[in-house]
């Protein structure tokens, strides 16, 4: 349930509407996913994801994975093929040499934040000289892999939105969550180190006490709920923070919010984000390398706080906690988001680059 998959099932069923034939293929098995295809969209499980226990058995396992997606190219011949992520995009550069098909890579979050190993990354480094082209999400990643590898063309294109939001499994009702009369602060993403949600929590307890008429709610699941439970325990907020889980119908819970909160310790492009401003929620953000800088118009629909001061951002949210007015203000344009990210016009950028990639 990733900002990836969420991008590829997007952008997928856009075109399949759109009378294109489209495959999504995967090494994972389907059984776990989130997001839900359009019929038309063929939906292939390689079955070759597995771990390894060492360095040879790595090689062999993504020997296969090359194996199986060359194979899979030459019985589909489609016109294009686009990774998604760096080590999809390796497999692929290498799968599709020699092949008349464009291969084109696509890096989901800015490469040196997540930095993938030796190994990995020297690949990376190889491969993407064999890509007829790789998407970045800001012109800071660009000029990275410019820098850093063999790419032959890198084009920015942004995540795209789809509005209205559609819902998925699982259904959770959000007023089992919150108190009437009480103002929500809202947060959405995998509960992960990246996501920041401990430095949230921070920025929370400084003003918690004078704000007392606020509550915070973390949506999403994963590896970190029991530290954040327990942190949460430890400043005193069980009665004012809720953990949630996962949930498939987000738009109920942004449109139920009055502050979106983003305290990411780095983004890629961050599709929550663009979510929530979309439904009309004012932003603070820490101002990471990229991402939230690329959506957040700073104090016209949200605030840019310097990445990693707490004490800065508990003080910005504070201000927009008290202001109703510019709460509505920030959210009049927040909107905005709807148009700018609009799915039509993302996936437009991408077939112009399919369109001048084919003509080369």
């Amino acid at each position: 349930m990733g900002g990836a998959e969420r991008v590829t099932s997007n952008l997928a069923n856009y075109w399949a509407v759109k009378g294109w034939q489209v495959m999504v293929a995967t090494l994972a098995t389907a059984e776990n996913d989130f997001y839900a295809l359009h019929p038309a969209v063929e939906r292939v499980s390689l079955g070759t994801a597995r771990g390894s226990r060492n360095w040879m058995s790595a090689v062999v396992n993504n020997a296969r994975s090359i194996r199986e997606i060359r194979k899979l190219l030459k019985r589909w011949r489609p016109d294009v093929a686009v990774g998604m992520m760096t080590t999809a995009n390796v497999l692929l550069a290498l799968a599709g040499r020699g092949m008349p098909v464009l291969c084109v890579g696509s890096e989901r979050t800015h490469p040196p934040v997540r930095p993938l190993g030796v190994g990995w990354e020297r690949l990376r480094a190889f491969a993407y000289g064999r890509l007829d082209a790789v998407v970045a999400l800001a012109g800071s990643s660009s000029d990275w892999l410019h820098q850093y590898t063999n790419v032959k063309r890198v084009k920015v294109i942004a995540n795209p939105v789809l509005w209205p939001l559609p819902p998925t499994a699982p259904i959770r009702d959000c007023g089992e969550w919150l108190h009437s009369g009480r103002h929500v602060l809202l947060a959405v993403g995998r509960l992960v180190d990246e996501k920041g949600f401990d430095l949230l929590l921070q920025a929370f307890s400084r003003i918690a006490l004078d704000l007392a008429d606020w509550d915070l709610l973390i949506v999403g699941e994963g590896p970190e709920r029991a530290s954040l439970e327990t942190q949460v325990r430890y400043l005193g907020l069980c009665d004012r923070v809720k953990l949630p889980g996962q949930v498939g119908n987000i738009s109920d819970w942004y449109a139920a919010a009055d502050i979106y909160a983003m305290s990411s310790r780095f983004e890629g492009f961050p599709n929550t984000l663009i979510e929530a401003m979309s439904c009309g929620l004012p932003a603070v953000s820490f101002d990471c390398l990229t991402g939230p800088r690329d959506i957040i118009r700073d104090e016209i629909d949200g605030v840019l706080v310097p990445h990693m001061d707490v004490a800065t951002f508990a003080q910005e949210l504070a201000r927009l906690m008290r202001d109703e007015g510019l709460r509505a203000k920030m959210a009049r344009r927040a909107v905005d988001a709807r148009e700018r990210f609009a799915l039509d016009r993302i996936a437009g950028m991408w077939e112009k680059l399919f369109g001048e990639l084919s003509c080369e």
